[in-house]
Parts: C-alpha cells; structure tokens; sequence
C-alpha cells in the first residue's frame, strides 16, 4: 500500500458498475479517484493534478485504440502513465503504456497502479532534484569578497617598500659618493714651494 501523499488516479470506464468496483477498490488502497465514463466528458483537472491514468479502450465488444490517442492529445494527461484495459492488448507501436488483459484480477489492476505510482514518484523526485540542483547552481553567485582588497593593499604595500629600498639606496649612493668626493677634495696634496735658485751676482 502507498504510504506517501494521497495520489490521484484518473479513471475512465464505460461500464458503470466496474468504474464503480475499480475505484473501490483504488480508495480502499488510499487512493482518490476521478471518475469518468467517456474520453469524451473529460473534467477539468489541472486542479485535480492526477497521477496516474486507467483508460478501458472496449467498447461494444471491440477495443478502440483512438481513445487512447484522444486521451494522450490532452495536455493535462499527456505525461501520465497510463493502464490501459482491454479484451486484446495489440497496444500501438508508440505507444508508452502498460496494458492488463480482461478479465483481469482486482489485486494485480491495484497492484501494477501502485507499482506505476511508484516509479512514477521516484522519476520525478529525480527530475526535481536535478532542477533543484541546476537552479541553485545558477542563483548562487559567489558571495562578496575582501580577496581583490587584500591584494590590493598588499600590492601598495610591496610597492612601498621597494620604492622605499629603491630610495635608501639612491641615498647611500649618494653619500657614499659624496664621501668620496669630500675626501678626494680633502686629501689634496698641498702644494709644495720649489726650490728657489739663489744666483750668485
């Protein structure tokens, strides 16, 4: 028995009787149940957002596959699984859905929709877990960030100190040549007085 949210089965069957023993026996199992006699007197059940879809396709002893056609041309029901009830089951190529032979046992019918149900939850708590992820992954922006301040002050400050170093050393150059100027200048032999002939006269 399914144990999460009450599911809706969308079941449409001529044959009143029937229509009224499936869905008994569907609500016995917690599910509920919109029911329908024609393809024809489709409700509106956008609302209603059904699970699952139960289509019996005879009708005056011979199986009309159109209805199945007609019922997968709604919008609302395109993408349901479907279980579809016949005589013969000569299901159409393309067609995407299990078939259950008549006369069919009420347990495997209620059986098969729970087994559908199930797969049918699973994808799509898949699907929405990767939209989930894919939408996060495109709202989360990259939380502000100090990084380019940092580098920045730490670029103005290494170009701070190698200006200061450049300068430190422009300046002991500097003195260093001064130093040898001063002392080039400083140490400069003084002149010494030649010698002064002395003529004898």
């Amino acid at each position: 028995m399914l144990s999460a949210t009450k599911q809706t089965v969308f079941l449409i069957e001529a044959d009143a009787s029937l229509r009224r023993l499936i869905a008994l026996g569907l609500q016995y199992r917690g599910m509920h149940v919109i029911e329908v006699n024609s393809p024809t007197n489709l409700p509106t059940i956008e609302a209603q957002r059904p699970s699952l879809l139960v289509l019996d396709v005879d009708s005056r002893g011979s199986s009309d596959w159109s209805l199945l056609a007609a019922v997968q041309a709604e919008p609302s029901l395109s993408a349901l699984p479907v279980v579809v009830l016949a005589w013969e089951c000569v299901l159409p190529v393309e067609a995407q859905v299990t078939c259950l032979t008549k006369p069919f046992d009420a347990r495997t019918l209620q059986a098969t929709i729970e087994q559908l149900l199930i797969t049918s939850t699973a994808q799509a708590a898949v699907i929405t877990s990767k939209e989930e992820i894919l939408l996060a992954a495109q709202t989360v922006s990259p939380a502000p960030s100090i990084s380019p301040l940092i580098t920045a002050a730490g670029l103005l400050l290494a170009f701070i100190g190698l200006m200061v170093h450049i300068t430190l050393t422009v300046l002991g150059i500097l003195i260093v040549l001064a130093a040898l100027l001063w002392w080039t200048l400083g140490t400069k032999t003084e002149a010494v007085p030649l010698p002064v002939s002395v003529s004898n006269t």
